[in-house]
């Protein structure tokens, strides 16, 4: 029994060692992934706090270099809007940059309250120099601790999904709180420079992993922009070998932090940060690892700094990739689904695309709700062909003329003003140039044609009893097709005036001697004809589809892209 009572002690000590040597262990192995250098320390502080302290009803002054001088904690009332949050602002930073000048004059005693309280924010035997700088440092720092809350009940969203990204590109899974960073896990988030979505990538960084045009901005859907994500890391890494550093390169660029390494010849995180200095090596790219640090801490330990949280769970999705160009109203009917539910689900596709203007693309990865059996695939195809397109709507342009302005240029074509920045990827409303292209967000004219009036005619389209009217038909070249008689076909339909049918009308083809068998002679030559007619037709389309053409509002013509190129250049 007492053999047995100190065996049963043993293990117990041996499994308490082994727990906490994995413990150790697993430490040394963060800590080597993601440092932690003594002088990061104060603006890691800095960050937890400005995460978990403040609110964006609030926000600090402090020094832009040395995080640990707090000066003041600004509080603004909910009714106070931005021009008098600036003023308030600015008074502050005036009363201690006259501080901070009196401290670098050399001002050690007979000092006030807060003179006194600045000086002892400071290491001792600062130098009056050091002063007089920081008077030309001082900055303000918004709170975030309302948004860190509600990004972190909004991750669970998207939590799972990411750390198994992550783990596919081999990025370690901490990374998954670096939306906390940049977006408190918004989707819908934009930045004042362009940025978008919740990793809030720019639309030139974007451009090298995703599709962003006028039809689709992958940086606004949650899991394409982290597919992006975790491959844009990955190469950070595998260029620069840091993980540190390739954090800090998807804030300030892989090139900039390859000629910091260059320059101070190191890749320790803490010496650059606080030794390197570049004319974009600003306070957002030498914070951007410190603020993700605090952002691992508190997400780590989040209910110690916020309570309980009812942190959401991911939605049960299903995805399915779009068989054929459709438009959004088809699909919506096929899959008997509203289009706000779809429109909430694919933020991808843009204003265009839900307004009729473009179609749904062909590829495109549709997320609806998952169903107990219902199969989107199944429902998609059964989308007749006469709903279906072989090519997206041609794009239309507009040709800045001197003096225009967006407003107007939105006026002229009924859109909006925002739809218009968006398909093009402008940074301001206020600057567009005379003689710059810009993409128009609307129809091109007549739809495109769809999948069954661009497939060639067939015995099969008599034997369904079914045709559909394609562009240059004529009653009497249908009859003479399928060897029926034209009066039968007007009869058929219901068609008083032969002459009055339209490309995409579905016409019944009259059952009867002849119906469903081989086409006359004269048929098979008007077969040819319409055969010759509709190659030529698409391509011609198919120009005009990867041409797109340059619509002027004032003179409501066209040109080619081409052309406008040819006169630019005369």
């Amino acid at each position: 029994m007492r053999r047995a009572r100190r065996l049963l002690v043993f293990l117990v000590a041996v499994t308490v060692m082994a727990a906490a040597t994995a413990q150790t262990e697993g430490a040394r192995s963060d800590e080597t992934m993601f440092p932690r250098p003594a002088a990061l320390e104060p603006a890691i502080r800095f960050w937890t706090r400005v995460y978990t302290e403040i609110d964006t009803s609030s926000g600090f002054l402090h020094d832009s270099s040395n995080l640990a001088a707090v000066y003041e904690t600004l509080h603004f009332s909910p009714n106070v809007g931005p021009r008098e949050r600036r003023r308030i602002t600015t008074k502050a930073s005036k009363k201690y940059e006259e501080i901070l000048t009196k401290l670098g004059g050399g001002a050690r005693s007979d000092l006030n309250t807060d003179e006194a309280r600045v000086l002892a924010m400071w290491p001792a035997g600062t130098s009056n120099a050091e002063f007089r700088a920081a008077a030309d440092r001082i900055r303000f720092q918004l709170g975030q601790a309302d948004r860190f809350k509600s990004g972190l009940l909004r991750s669970g969203r998207y939590k799972p999904y990411i750390e198994a990204t992550l783990a596919k590109r081999g990025v370690p899974r901490e990374l998954a709180v670096l939306p906390h960073v940049e977006s408190s896990f918004d989707p819908t988030a934009y930045s004042k420079v362009g940025a978008a979505g919740m990793w809030q990538f720019t639309r030139s960084t974007g451009l090298r992993y995703m599709q962003i045009d006028h039809i689709i901005d992958a940086r606004r859907d949650p899991f394409m922009s982290t597919d992006a994500a975790a491959q844009l890391l990955q190469d950070n890494y595998s260029v620069i070998g840091s993980w540190p550093l390739a954090i800090t390169a998807y804030n300030h660029g892989l090139a900039g932090m390859r000629r910091a390494v260059a320059l101070k010849k190191t890749t320790d995180i803490g010496v650059i940060v606080e030794d390197y200095t570049s004319r974009t090596f600003g306070f957002a790219s030498r914070n951007f690892y410190a603020a993700f640090l605090a952002a691992l801490d508190v997400d780590s330990n989040a209910e110690r700094y916020f309570g309980p949280l009812d942190i959401e769970t991911p939605e049960d999705l299903a995805v399915v990739d779009i068989p054929d160009y459709m438009e959004v109203e088809t699909i919506e009917k096929a899959l008997s689904l509203g289009r706000p539910e779809l429109e909430r689900l694919n933020p991808a596709l843009m204003d265009s695309v839900w307004g009729g203007d473009k179609y749904v693309p062909k590829g495109f990865p549709l997320r609806v709700p998952h169903r107990t059996g219902v199969d989107p695939v199944a429902l998609l195809e059964r989308v007749p062909t006469t709903e279906r397109y072989a090519a997206q709507q041609p794009d239309l342009y507009h040709r800045v003329r001197r003096g225009e302005t967006l407003s107007q240029i939105a006026q002229a074509y009924h859109v909006s003003v925002q739809s218009l920045v968006r398909a093009n990827g402008l940074n301001s409303r206020n600057f567009i140039r005379a003689g710059q292209t810009l993409t128009l967000p609307v129809a091109a004219g007549a739809p495109q044609p769809t999948l069954a009036a661009a497939a060639p005619p067939s015995a099969r389209d008599a034997a369904n009893g079914a045709y559909v009217v394609r562009s240059g038909d004529s009653i009497d070249r249908i009859a003479r097709r399928f060897a029926v008689d034209q009066d039968a076909l007007l009869a058929a339909n219901d068609i008083h005036d032969k002459n009055r049918i339209f490309a995409g009308q579905v016409l019944t083809i009259p059952s009867g001697e002849g119906a469903g068998a081989l086409p006359s002679a004269a048929g098979l030559a008007a077969a040819a004809e319409d055969l010759l007619s509709a190659s030529l037709a698409a391509v011609i389309d198919t120009a005009d589809a990867s041409e797109g053409a340059v619509l002027d509002a004032g003179e409501d013509t066209f040109a080619t892209a081409e052309a406008i190129e040819a006169e630019a250049e005369a």
